[in-house]
C-alpha cells in the first residue's frame, strides 16, 4: 500500500484486522489483559499488571475521571392506537433545562411536540429535529434524571460490539473505569478499563503519582473519517475540565523531570489541549483537538491506550506519537501474536523517548 510521508491520506492508517480479534468482552481479572510495549526501537509482550516494571517512580499517570452514563434506551411512541418503538441514544445536554441532544432511530418515525415514552416513569418530549438528531426534553432532571436513567438504560457499547450482541447487566461494571466519578460520557475511556484496586496499589507503592482530569466522551469518537484528504476532517467537540490542582501536579512532575503518561486518548487530547510552551494550565470548556502527524506534543511523554479502528482519528494519533511506520509495525506485531482489539480489548504502552 502506498504510503505518504506527511501521513495526510486515509489510507496511511488502513489495515486488515481479522474479526476474531475484536474483543466483545473485557480481560477478567481487568489487569489480566495482555499489554504491548513499544519503545522507539524495541516491543515488548507483557501484561497490564507488568506496568509497574514499565513506570519509574516520580512518573505520574493522567487519568479520565468521567463516568459513562447508561445512555441507550427503547421507548414508545404513541400516535391513537398506533405505536412505534424508537431506540435513543443520548449524545450530550442542550441547553435547555433537562435537554439532550440524541440520536433517534428511526427520526422519521417522530414529529416535534410529540412524546417517547421509556420505562421507570421515564420520558421525553421532542422539542425539535436537526442535523439527523433530536433534542429531547426529559420529564426529570437532577438526580432523578440519574436515578430513572440507571433504571430504563443500557450502556452504549461501541458500534462494532453491539453489532455481535446486546449490552447486559455485566457491561454496567464492565464499562466503567473503577474511578469513574463525573457522570456525562457515552463512551468510556477504555484504557482506563484495564485498572483495578490491585493494580493502583502497586503503582502507588513503585512511587508512581496519578492525577484525574475530566474529558466526557462523546459519540463522535466512533464517527468514521469521510475525507480522503485527513486535514479536510472536522473532529468532533468534547467538554473536559483541568482543575488548578491537576495542573499543578502535572506541571510539578515535569519539573522534577517525571514523566507524564496519560491513559487513553481522552486524557491526552485534553491535557495537550490546555498545555503551551511545556507548561498546562486550568482549563474547562470543548475541546476539538486534532492530532495527526506533524502535530508537536507540549505535554505528553508517552501513552497507554487500547488497539484502535483502521483509518480512525485515533490511529493518526498514536501516528503521531510514534511515526507512521512504526506505528504500523506495532499493529502488525499486535496482529500476528492475536492481542485482543478496540474498547474490550488488550492495551499498548507507547513510549516514543524511550531506546
Amino acid at each position: 500500500m502506498p504510503q505518504h510521508d506527511d501521513g495526510t491520506r486515509l489510507s496511511d492508517y488502513d489495515f486488515d484486522l481479522p474479526e476474531d480479534l475484536i474483543a466483545t468482552r473485557p480481560a477478567r481479572p481487568r489487569s489480566s489483559a495482555r499489554l504491548l510495549v513499544a519503545t522507539a526501537t524495541a516491543i515488548h509482550d507483557r501484561t497490564v499488571t507488568d506496568l509497574v516494571d514499565w513506570l519509574r517512580p516520580g512518573d505520574r499517570l493522567v487519568l479520565n475521571d468521567t463516568r459513562v452514563i447508561p445512555a441507550r434506551l427503547e421507548g414508545l411512541r404513541r400516535r391513537g392506537e398506533a405505536e412505534a418503538r424508537i431506540e435513543v441514544t443520548l449524545l450530550e445536554p442542550d441547553a435547555a433545562p433537562g435537554a439532550w441532544r440524541a440520536l433517534v432511530k428511526p427520526l422519521r418515525k417522530v414529529a416535534d411536540g410529540e412524546e417517547i415514552v421509556f420505562a421507570a416513569g421515564l420520558s421525553a418530549r421532542v422539542l425539535r429535529r436537526e442535523e439527523g438528531q433530536a433534542v429531547l426534553a426529559f420529564n426529570r432532571q437532577g438526580p432523578d434524571f440519574d436515578t430513572a436513567l440507571v433504571a430504563a438504560g443500557r450502556m452504549p457499547l461501541p458500534p462494532y460490539i453491539e453489532a455481535k450482541r446486546k449490552a447486559d447487566a455485566e457491561d454496567l461494571r464492565d464499562y466503567q473505569t473503577v474511578w469513574a466519578r463525573n457522570a456525562g460520557a457515552v463512551a468510556a475511556p477504555t484504557a482506563s478499563l484495564h485498572f483495578d484496586e490491585d493494580l493502583l496499589s502497586a503503582l502507588a507503592i513503585r512511587g508512581v503519582d496519578t492525577t484525574h482530569v475530566t474529558l466526557h466522551v462523546g459519540a463522535g469518537t466512533f464517527l468514521p473519517v469521510k475525507v480522503d484528504d485527513v486535514t479536510d476532517h472536522k473532529m468532533h467537540s468534547e467538554w473536559g475540565e483541568v482543575t488548578p490542582a491537576a495542573a499543578a501536579e502535572i506541571n510539578a512532575t515535569k519539573a522534577a523531570g517525571g514523566r507524564v503518561i496519560p491513559v487513553g486518548t481522552t486524557a491526552l487530547r485534553l491535557i495537550e489541549s490546555a498545555s503551551k510552551d511545556g507548561s498546562i494550565a486550568p482549563w474547562r470548556g470543548p475541546t476539538d483537538i486534532f492530532i495527526r502527524p506533524g502535530y508537536a506534543f507540549q505535554m505528553a511523554d508517552g501513552l497507554m491506550t487500547n488497539f484502535h479502528l483502521p483509518k480512525s482519528t485515533l490511529m493518526m494519533l498514536v501516528s503521531a506519537l510514534m511515526g507512521i511506520d512504526r506505528m504500523r509495525a506495532v499493529y502488525d506485531h499486535a496482529i500476528a501474536t492475536r492481542y485482543r482489539f478496540f474498547s474490550y480489548g488488550d492495551a499498548s504502552l507507547l513510549l516514543p523517548n524511550e531506546p
